[in-house]
């Protein structure tokens, strides 16, 4: 039966949620809007890519002191080559570092389904997925990668991984009916199927809604094309030098050729050589290629450090950051859902301290009520069943060992609208059923259970953000003929509660502490829920006393000014899309902060490529976060991010001390000239003369 939403549906698309479109209609509307793919963006050649190396002001201003070295003193011209030559070297340098730098786009287009499998003409096809149109009844599967956004018209049992997407570190339990509200987040929108996410459960149709750049994952790639590479704060900085001595170059020129000319002390010709050649001498032509071979150095001792540098710059940059935005899920967290804490009859406790038969009797029944497995290490299921049978092997029992005992029968599989699970075991001479779901839900089914202390367990594990399971069981004589969930899933008997969440990575938390030392604070910024991010944030110490956290529908309503005007009294965005984490970066930079950004999923691309320094994950982390990334994380560890801080530091004290030195050598050179031709003006019979000759001073 079709809701009325999915018959509008229909009538705007023009098509049937039975038949599909017909090949011609499909054909027509491909004509008209193009492929389902992403809009390609014109690459630079390695030969502007090598041209850009020059727009240093530094670089110029070398380039021209050489130019006009060889065109006064053409005999001297092995000053003006190794000028050249210097100036070469570190373009080149440059372009190799950078050259795998705008991989983002092809990262996308990688990620896109090759195939899908729709209903036209009213029978199933499988098409490639980029002759996908809107209007198309795609059909989904366990296993299949969505093809392009889609409106979901049925569901049985439909979860679809969207984390890449969404940051959500569980798959989504889908659905067909109609929302409540139009304005909601990208990861409560469960009856939407996105483009590139993975169904891990159950099958499902859809109709198409958008296609190619109109997408979600399109919006993202629009993103990434429009924004611009900013100058990091250490190429600012020797901008600004190149330009101070490029202004000092000219007034040492007019004041020097002056006072040598009309002192008459020497020639017209002679004296314009000297003014020139004191203009070079006065450039730290060495400048520029210390500071790519310390950038470069650095770059290899960041590796050592679990840190790949894709360009050089962003090594110094990390020195000036003052805030760092992280990811939650896989970065802060483990990403992988961890039983925490069990109630039984014997209280409430921590997993590691539930050693008692009946704690053990517990978990095994959470086990053996899924449908997930452990083998050699690998894990296969849902997370969350995957966490449940994890925490029955901590306590030594496998699921191979415990089918020794229990064999299983006839299952009445999870539904969400039940949110229940059930399965039959016959043990020895008994049967028994186990039920598995939502704490409220198993709870109004069972007998004779103490209401007010499970659900004070309950809340208890809810406040910390604990995701909240109970199982129960109920034994038979025989097992049912025919299943169905009145008559299965009533007069059961309650066992227990187990609480799980994706835990914090164990070294974050003295990272976050030792960044606060440095002057560095931490920033949250997730696709989970407010509360989930809110209690995580707590406990590593990044949600203090006076900070606040606010949801992506509460951003939303506020415009980019009212935001930078209170950005620093947040501390956990929450249930944010793409677009959020652009504008919170944003909002940071616009109050003077240097932002690095962490992430790992597609969501993460635009405010890696945004922020001053983009820091993805290595392990996890999609190729579009890689490719957008400055800089990619090997080991996939935070603390990783504030050890290359300190490094960074060390780096731009190093750069600072050879600008120092080198500029203290010119002037010393500078400052000989002007004091000797000082004297021989004032004390003209003291033959003082000009004590450095041009060749000299080159």
């Amino acid at each position: 039966m079709l809701t009325s939403q999915v018959k509008e549906i229909e009538e705007q698309l023009h098509v049937s949620a039975q038949t599909g479109l017909s090949t011609e209609e499909a054909k027509k509307r491909l004509q008209e809007n193009g492929y389902n793919e992403l809009a390609k963006q014109k690459k630079e050649s390695l030969f502007i890519r090598f041209l850009n190396q020059f727009k240093d002001m530094l670089v110029i201003i070398l380039l021209i002191a050489a130019a006009v070295s060889i065109a006064v003193e053409p005999s001297e011209w092995v000053d003006s080559l190794i000028i050249v030559i210097v100036v070469l070297v570190n373009a080149i340098l440059g372009v190799v570092q950078e050259s795998k730098a705008e991989k983002s786009l092809e990262a996308l287009q990688k990620m896109s389904a090759p195939t899908a499998k729709v209903i036209r003409d009213g029978q199933p096809k499988v098409i490639d997925a980029k002759e996908l149109v809107v209007g198309d009844v795609i059909v989904l599967e366990a296993g299949d990668c969505v093809g392009s956004d889609a409106r979901i018209i049925e569901s049985y049992n439909l979860q679809i991984d969207e984390s890449a997407l969404t940051g959500e570190s569980v798959p989504v339990h889908k659905t067909g009916e109609a929302l409540e509200s139009e304005d909601l987040p990208l990861g409560d929108r469960i009856n939407m199927a996105y483009q590139s996410c993975n169904v891990t459960y159950g099958r499902g149709k859809a109709i198409v809604t958008a296609t190619g750049m109109d997408n979600e994952v399109g919006k993202i790639a629009g993103m990434l094309m429009n924004e611009k590479q900013e100058l990091t704060p250490l190429q600012v900085k020797l901008n600004e030098i190149g330009k101070m001595i490029g202004i000092m170059c000219i007034v040492i020129c007019v004041v020097v050729f002056g006072m040598e000319y009309f002192s008459g002390l020497e020639t017209l010709l002679e004296a314009f050589k000297t003014s020139i050649a004191l203009a070079v001498a006065a450039i730290p032509e060495g400048l520029a290629t210390i500071v790519t071979i310390v950038l470069a150095l650095s770059v290899q001792k960041m590796v050592k450090h679990h840190a790949i540098v894709r360009r050089l710059p962003a090594v110094e940059t990390l020195g000036s950051t003052s805030i760092v935005c992280s990811d939650k899920t896989g970065t802060l967290t483990q990403n992988k859902m961890t039983v925490l804490e069990v109630y039984s009859k014997d209280g409430l406790k921590s997993l590691d301290d539930a050693n008692s038969a009946d704690e053990i009797e517990m978990l095994n029944y959470f086990t053996l009520c899924s449908d997930a497995q452990i083998q050699g290490g690998e894990e296969i299921g849902d997370p969350t069943e995957v966490a449940l049978v994890a925490a029955s092997l901590k306590k030594n029992y496998s699921k191979e060992e415990l089918a020794k005992t229990y064999h299983r029968g006839n299952e009445l599989s999870f539904d969400s609208d039940r949110k229940m699970m059930t399965v039959f075991y016959e043990v020895g001479n008994e049967i028994i059923s186990i039920t598995k779901g939502g704490c409220d839900v198993v709870l109004s089914r069972c007998d004779g259970a103490d209401t007010e202390s499970i659900m004070k367990a309950n809340n208890q594990m809810a406040d910390k953000a604990l995701r909240v399971l109970a199982v129960a069981i109920r034994k038979w004589d025989k097992e049912p003929e025919t299943l169905d969930s009145e008559s299965v899933e009533n007069h059961l008997t309650f066992v227990g509660l187990v609480g799980m969440i994706d835990p914090p990575r164990p070294e974050v938390k003295d990272a976050i502490a030792t960044a606060k030392k440095a002057g560095v604070r931490t920033i949250m910024i997730t696709g989970d829920h407010v509360n989930t991010a809110s209690a995580i944030a707590k406990d590593l110490g990044i949600l203090e006393e006076g900070y606040k956290a606010i949801s992506g529908s509460d951003l939303n309503q506020m415009s980019d000014e009212d935001l930078m005007a209170h950005i620093e009294e947040y501390s956990v965005y929450a249930r944010v899309a793409p677009e959020h984490k652009v504008r919170i970066v944003n909002a940071w930079q616009a109050k003077g902060h240097i932002v690095a950004m962490t992430g790992d999923g597609v969501n993460d691309a635009p405010a890696l490529k945004s922020a001053d320094i983009g820091c993805a994950m290595g392990i996890t982390g999609t190729d579009v976060a890689k490719s957008a990334a400055a800089m990619v994380l090997t080991d996939d560890n935070f603390a990783t991010i504030i050890t290359s801080i300190r490094e960074g530091r060390g780096i731009f004290d190093n750069i600072q001390k050879d600008v120092q030195y080198l500029l203290s050598s010119n002037i010393g050179e500078v400052l000989t000239i002007f004091l000797a031709s000082l004297i021989s003006i004032i004390l003209p019979a003291s033959g003082f003369g000009v004590p450095l000759l041009p060749i000299h001073l080159l």
